[in-house]
């Protein structure tokens, strides 16, 4: 399963965070530094509003929603890629992560000791990003002198590793990101195979308090990192952790109920989790009978064989067709009949490459 690892300098609010995320007390949220040591994992649901009308229509008996993998990391301090704090650990275990959630403190608070000594979340995103390009010089420059060695005895591929490298290098000695840097979709697949920590596409999440929450606009904090992330293509997500937390306690009526006084019309935790899984590049298709609803994770771009080879294999083996029918078209004539009557199920063969939403019904022997 693809992860997302939560990553922030210490006492930002990422364990608080993480207890929201995953709906359970199991990671220590503590105010001192370094409060998380060994990584919490937790698998959480995708919110799916879907899967409800899909389980009404087919008066199902349960539902199953997709679910996305993350990963608390202990807080990173300057020093790190030399080893400071826990800085080997933080970097060994965002390395095996495929995306990266920044939680960036945006809110005041004296009783809550900034590690830096005040809140400016501009230079704790570059501390960060600093730290995480360093990482990747010292990884680069080990691979770029293997290169030049080799490279000497004519070997093409070393010579376009190296070209590669000269490329990235110089934004990384800037401590700027690998992933600022331009390059073709075949520098890119190569790239992909040096396992850079920059590389990783990011989400900031601007954590704020209830304030900022029902006034981002006011926030000051929040337009910067909105401003630091434009120029970085990076998507910001407004949270308020310590209120996330508390809602875990809460019934769902009662959560909605919650947010609509402040304001909010939806959970900024639920945000948070549809922005992961998108940015790691799955996706949904569903399937929906009188036994069970369900969403099935697969990646953008899967062809209909291998999406239904994530159900069983055996149905990948025997795949004949893909009967689809779109989630719209099939809740605006509110049954699978009315949708084929309407001429809107739809049979695909192999190369159908499965789109977000289809409500599929796999035809197969075996």
């Amino acid at each position: 399963m693809l992860q997302a690892g939560i990553v922030g300098l210490p006492n930002v609010g990422k364990s608080t965070l993480f207890n929201a995320l995953t709906a359970q007390e199991a990671a220590l949220a503590a105010n001192y530094p370094f409060a998380t040591i060994e990584p919490n994992v937790g698998v959480v649901a995708v919110p799916d509003e879907r899967l409800g009308v899909l389980e009404r229509m087919n008066n199902a008996q349960k539902t199953v929603p997709a679910t996305v993998e993350f990963v608390d990391i202990a807080g990173l301090v300057r020093g790190a890629s030399k080893g400071e704090g826990l800085g080997n650990q933080f970097l060994a275990n965002i390395r095996e992560t495929d995306a990266v959630i920044q939680v960036v403190r945006c809110f005041e608070d004296e009783n809550i000791v900034h590690v830096e000594g005040s809140v400016d979340p501009v230079r704790d995103i570059e501390t960060i990003q600093i730290e995480l390009a360093l990482a990747d010089l010292q990884s680069l420059e080990k691979r770029r002198d293997k290169a030049q060695r080799t490279a000497k005895s004519g070997d093409k591929d070393a010579k376009r590793d190296l070209e590669i490298m000269e490329k990235i290098i110089p934004v990384l000695e800037e401590g700027r990101p690998a992933r600022s840097v331009s390059l073709s979709d075949d520098e890119a697949t190569i790239v992909k195979g040096w396992f850079l920590i920059s590389t990783k596409p990011t989400i900031y999440a601007a954590n704020v308090d209830e304030a900022g929450l029902q006034d981002p606009d006011s926030n000051p904090h929040v337009r910067i990192v909105r401003e630091h992330a434009a120029k970085e293509k990076a998507e910001v997500v407004l949270i308020c952790a310590k209120l996330e937390a508390e809602l875990v306690a809460l019934e769902e009526v009662e959560r909605v109920e919650f947010l609509a006084g402040l304001g909010v019309n939806s959970s900024g935790v639920d945000k948070l989790i549809k922005a992961a899984y998108k940015m790691l590049g799955l996706m949904s298709f569903l399937t929906a009978g009188e036994k069970e609803v369900r969403a099935w994770t697969i990646p953008v771009g899967t062809k209909a064989p291998q999406a239904a080879g994530v159900i069983h294999s055996d149905i990948e083996r025997g795949f004949i067709r893909a009967e689809i029918i779109s989630y719209d078209d099939l809740v605006r004539l509110g049954s699978e009949k009315a949708a084929r009557e309407a001429g809107l199920t739809r049979l695909e063969g192999k190369e159908y490459v499965m789109q977000e939403g289809d409500v599929v019904n796999f035809r197969f022997n075996v």
